[in-house]
């Protein structure tokens, strides 16, 4: 029982959120990129979101697993905006333990729900190309609901375990995150016992997910290619490619700076505090930013959308 009291004691009942390391008297100017990112966020994939919903000619799986990816962005900004605007706006630099756990749990759930959601992406996109004339009867609305309620419950499923695990945890006083969020990478250094079952659980939701689903991407674009190839006619090659162009720029915007944080938290021990700070910024503020205006200008039917959407608004007014 009295181990028990003193490995309570341990437990901090809040956690101190930095910010940007070094930029401490910064951040009221450093608060107006992060509201207009929030604003770009919410905006652009709130417009994908009503597009796709008013226009009965997007509801295609294509378009479905766009809205799903949306929400999976409009998810993870969310759960940063009341602790990031907190910090670099009203100076408010205490979270709640068990409320930063929370938000780990919900980052990392939504984070894993994307990746997700680009691998289905680019399955869908391989069976348009392979077999066109069977696309409607493959991906039918039971096998997209069903492949949605999939992605969710693995995503949940798969973090339960990470606040159980690091509650077990002793922290010694330790509560300073470098961040103005939280995150398992950065949670994982404050305790001081073993973090060895962490770690290794850690592996294995990066490798199950992160790792396995880059691969199946790659995996699928190889098929794509080596079916475009297979065309008879350039014209009909350049088409199929350009149905995947907008895909491709959402899994480099999505991977790329995903990868570069992994790095950093893997070998960069060395490295600046501001850099790390930096990186987990693009991680999770770079892919909902870009996408839409990707999709925007990159996707026809989107675009027609927001034209029509614009165009609607625009006689109501008059």
């Amino acid at each position: 029982m009295k181990d028990s009291n003193n490995s309570m004691k341990f437990l901090p009942t809040t956690f101190i959120l930095v910010g940007i390391p070094g930029l401490d008297t910064e951040h009221i100017w450093i608060s107006i990129p992060f509201c207009l990112m929030y604003i770009i966020i919410f905006i652009g994939n709130g417009t994908i979101l009503h597009v796709i919903r008013t226009d009965v000619a997007l509801h295609q799986p294509m378009y479905l697993f766009l809205a799903l990816l949306a929400l999976a962005e409009l998810g993870v900004s969310t759960c940063t905006l009341p602790s990031v605007l907190g910090v670099f706006l009203f100076g408010i630099t205490e979270i709640g333990f068990d409320a930063c756990l929370l938000q780990m749990f919900s980052i990392h759930s939504f984070s894993i729900m994307e990746s997700a959601v680009l691998l289905a992406m680019s399955v869908d996109r391989f069976v348009a190309i392979y077999s066109p004339l069977r696309y409607t009867a493959i991906l039918t609305f039971p096998r997209m609901i069903g492949t949605g309620a999939i992605i969710v419950l693995k995503s949940i499923m798969l973090m339960a375990p990470l606040p159980l695990l690091l509650r077990r945890l002793p922290f010694c006083g330790h509560n300073i995150l470098s961040h103005s969020y939280c995150l398992h990478p950065n949670l994982i250094h404050l305790p001081c016992g073993d973090i060895s079952i962490n770690n290794i659980y850690g592996l294995f939701i990066v490798i199950s997910t992160f790792g396995l689903d880059s691969l199946l991407i790659v995996v699928s674009y190889g098929l794509i290619l080596h079916t475009v190839l297979g065309l008879a006619t350039g014209e009909g090659r350049k088409k199929a490619l350009n149905t995947c162009g907008s895909h491709v720029c959402a899994v480099l915007a999505y991977y790329v700076p995903m990868i570069g944080l992994s790095m950093v938290h893997r070998f960069g021990q060395h490295i600046s505090p501001l850099l790390q700070s930096m990186m987990a910024n693009a991680y999770l503020f770079f892919p909902p930013v870009v996408n839409p205006i990707v999709y925007s200008i990159k996707t026809k039917e989107i675009r027609r959308g927001i034209v029509r959407i614009l165009s609607e608004k625009r006689v109501g007014g008059v």
